[in-house]
């Protein structure tokens, strides 16, 4: 059945943002039960293998950048905690509650490429909301993975409303063959692509299996690629497709998207440079990268990240 306009997400998808909170770049999930797990885990040691390979690849990479990032991800307290309201719910009684307990309101301003009903509040204090359930468009997610795919079900169901639901669409395909199965479908897609998640891993409890992360992280960027590849097969002409890791490894997202711009003649990059510009004062940008690119390095005051995002458009 044609969806459009749709959005596909080519595996693996993040829990979607509500008013809740996610661990993914800067962010955190969190209750007062959940309170107590992430205090453990703020005080769990760093994996010195993940953090050496860090130091090698990263010191190259971002020169002396690298130490004022390292000091960053090293140091869990200093994380931020992020809320983002549901435009389609305001609740001014929820709104009162994040200020009382501390949060303030990112993004203060009308900024160029930022919708004016979407709100996000900030904090160093992890804690749970609840979900605000909203109308949607026509979507498909994607999610290979079983444990994350129950989540992204869980998560949608308690996001969408009953009359709704047969409007999204959550498979468990193989995202490097949806290009095939459903050829030039989807009006947008995001590739939230599989990624050596650098504040995650820098925090592995087992040390072999970190060992062997970062003997499989040399093989992820030819699967980013082929989740590139077939994520451009399924987007219609005209459509546009949205890379994202939360990774810093120039493998992972300049040289994967570089290499897609190389091979697919349909492509044309997209340039968002005015984003960084416009968010500028939460978020810090490495500076040397291309137009249709952006790369958050996580800052004392502005934790946020890693992330890159980079925009592309069929022709």
């Amino acid at each position: 059945m044609r969806l459009p306009p749709a959005a596909a997400r080519l595996l693996p998808a993040p829990l979607p943002a509500g008013a809740g909170l996610w661990p993914r770049r800067g962010a955190a999930r969190p209750s007062e039960q959940v309170e107590n797990k992430i205090k453990g885990k703020l005080e769990k040691q760093i994996c010195q293998v993940v953090l050496d390979h860090f130091e090698k690849q990263y010191t190259v990479e971002l020169g002396d950048k690298w130490t004022s990032v390292r000091d960053v991800l090293t140091c869990p307290s200093c994380w931020q905690y992020a809320i983002l309201l549901n435009k389609f719910s305001q609740s001014a009684e929820l709104e009162n509650t994040l200020r009382v307990k501390g949060y303030h309101l990112a993004f203060r301003g009308t900024l160029p490429y930022l919708p004016r009903s979407l709100k996000c509040y900030i904090s160093r204090t992890p804690r749970r909301f609840p979900a605000q359930k909203h109308q949607t468009g026509q979507f498909h997610c994607n999610e290979y993975d079983d444990l994350r795919s129950r989540w992204l079900k869980q998560t949608m169901e308690s996001f969408i409303p009953d009359p709704l639901v047969n409007l999204i669409t959550v498979s468990k395909l193989d995202g490097r063959q949806i290009g095939d199965f459903k050829p030039e479908l989807y009006d947008k897609v995001l590739v939230d692509a599989p990624c050596s998640n650098d504040r995650s891993w820098l925090f592995s409890s087992d040390t072999q299996q970190a060992k062997l992360r970062l003997i499989q992280r040399k093989e992820l960027s030819s699967l980013q690629f082929q989740l590139l590849r077939s994520a451009i097969k399924a987007l219609r002409p005209g459509g546009s497709l949205v890379y994202s890791t939360c990774t810093l490894s120039k493998a992972e997202n300049s040289d994967v998207i570089n290499l897609i711009l190389k091979s697919c003649a349909n492509v044309m990059p997209v340039d968002i440079s005015e984003m960084a510009k416009a968010v500028s004062q939460e978020f810090t940008f490495l500076c040397d990268t291309q137009q249709h690119e952006l790369l958050v390095l996580p800052e004392e005051g502005k934790a946020w990240g890693p992330m890159y995002v980079a925009k592309l458009k069929k022709i």
